[in-house]
C-alpha cells in the first residue's frame, strides 16, 4: 500500500512540470495573437468566399455551420492546431496554405489560398476568443 502512495508522490513533480509547460505555451499563444498581421475583416470575407463554413462553424462568417471539421470558435485559445501543430499565427497560416504538407492524411483540402489571404483569415480567426 505504501508503494502506491510513494508512486503518487513521485508523479507530483512531473505533473507540475507538465502543467507549467502547458501554461507557458498557452500564454505564449495568447501573447502572439496580438501580433497577427493581416486584415481581419478581409479574412472574414475570405473564409466565406473559400467556403470554409461548409466544414467548420465560424462565428462572424455567414452560413458557416459545418460539422465536418472542428468549430473554429475560440481557436485562438487552443494549444494545438490539427492535433499536432503548436497554435501560432505562423503555423495557422502554414496549415491553411498547405495542410497536406503538415498532415498528409488530413481531410482539410488544399484550396490554393495564398499566404497573404491566409494571414487575413488568421487575423479574423485569432479574434475568436
Amino acid at each position: 500500500m505504501g508503494s502506491d502512495r510513494d508512486a503518487a508522490v513521485a508523479r507530483v513533480p512531473l505533473m507540475r512540470t507538465t502543467f507549467a509547460s502547458i501554461l507557458l505555451v498557452a500564454s505564449a499563444v495568447l501573447a502572439r495573437a496580438a501580433d497577427v498581421a493581416g486584415n481581419a475583416e478581409n479574412g472574414r470575407l475570405l473564409l466565406r468566399q473559400y467556403g470554409c463554413g461548409g466544414c467548420h462553424r465560424i462565428p462572424g462568417v455567414e452560413a458557416a455551420r459545418g460539422n465536418v471539421g472542428p468549430s473554429l470558435e475560440g481557436i485562438a485559445r487552443r494549444v494545438y492546431l490539427a492535433g499536432r501543430l503548436p497554435n501560432t499565427p505562423e503555423n495557422m497560416v502554414r496549415w491553411i496554405v498547405e495542410p497536406k504538407a503538415i498532415h498528409p492524411g488530413t481531410a482539410m483540402p488544399d484550396l490554393s489560398v495564398s499566404e497573404a489571404q491566409a494571414r487575413d483569415m488568421v487575423a479574423h480567426l485569432y479574434r475568436l476568443r
